[in-house]
């Protein structure tokens, strides 16, 4: 793989190093800061010329910061002549924002996937879109990648599987997700009837589905401030669940995020490394990281080589 380079932003780099360790290759030396009115300078302190290069960076919060730093990254590697440029975003920001809900609302990730493109991206790696439609925001290709079976292999080992669990979906959008985890762990699912009255605001009304005596297991792609997912474990004890653990891909973990989870009957949340944990998460006693690095550093290599990629959602 010697014509591999790994970059990474600053928004998650404990990941881009496990990343650039699995794939068997340094992480590529170049520095970002930022001058004192506030702007962002890279400086790339290696060749990359020819090169088939790929960035790591998560645009969580603070989205636009992280946004900035890996256009104006991509920029500096295409006027350094690499031979191709690969945005590996683990979490991809705003994309929540995937369709007008409002008169006269943007569609805000379809103007990120533009964004990317002009910058100079060749190719986007992302893990669990919020939609997967958002594939078709992009001129280029987009590798989607499914945290599930890495997660899904990680519950096996460690609390085992079969009936007397229950997989369990706190939204309607969210069922194929779940099906997928059940699938894996060789369990029922169930469903619960969630809607919206504003923006970080839901209710959970109605649980569809049997969890009565048995261990439920929250499915869902990101955990914001929680709200939804304090709701519905309080539904599946009311309902008869034993014990209540979650499982979710991006640990955004905003506003209240850590307080309603720590109060909370839950016991565990198993989380990926695609968003760094602040240190009140790492402190609540609550939260197991289960890395997404290998999946990611297989998914480089396979692009690299010109391998396919699709054996890896299974």
């Amino acid at each position: 793989m010697a014509g591999l380079k790994i970059f990474s932003g600053n928004s998650n780099p404990g990941l881009a190093k496990k990343v650039a360790e699995a794939a068997g290759v340094q992480l590529g030396f170049c520095q970002m800061n930022s001058f004192a009115d506030g702007e962002i300078q890279v400086e790339i302190h290696e060749s990359v010329r020819g090169k088939n290069v790929f960035i790591v960076q998560s645009t969580c919060p603070p989205a636009n910061q992280n946004y900035m730093e890996l256009f104006i990254l991509m920029d500096a590697l295409r006027r350094a002549s690499a031979s191709s440029i690969t945005a590996v975003i683990p979490y991809y920001g705003y994309a929540r924002q995937d369709r007008k809900v409002a008169p006269r609302a943007p569609i805000s990730a379809k103007l990120m996937a533009d964004l990317i493109t002009t910058a100079g991206a060749d190719r986007v790696v992302s893990v669990d879109l919020h939609a997967a439609q958002i594939q078709g925001f992009f001129n280029v290709p987009v590798d989607h990648l499914f945290a599930i079976p890495t997660l899904a292999r990680a519950w096996r080992e460690s609390l085992g599987f079969g009936d007397d669990f229950v997989a369990v979906s706190p939204d309607a959008g969210g069922v194929e997700r779940t099906r997928a985890f059940a699938k894996r762990v060789e369990c029922p699912m169930a469903i619960i009837d969630k809607r919206r009255s504003g923006p970080n605001e839901a209710k959970a009304l109605h649980l569809i589905g049997d969890v009565r005596d048995k261990t439920a297991v929250i499915i869902d792609d990101m955990i914001d401030t929680a709200g939804t997912l304090t709701q519905a474990v309080d539904s599946l004890y009311k309902n008869g669940a034993k014990r209540v653990f979650a499982v979710a891909t991006h640990p955004v973990l905003s506003g209240p995020a850590i307080s309603r989870i720590v109060e909370s009957k839950l016991e565990k949340i198993w989380v990926t490394d695609t968003i760094p944990l602040s240190e009140a998460a790492k402190n609540s006693g609550k939260i197991e990281v289960i890395s997404v690095a290998p999946l990611l550093a297989e998914a480089i290599k396979r692009i690299d080589g010109n391998d396919s990629v699709s054996s890896l959602f299974d």
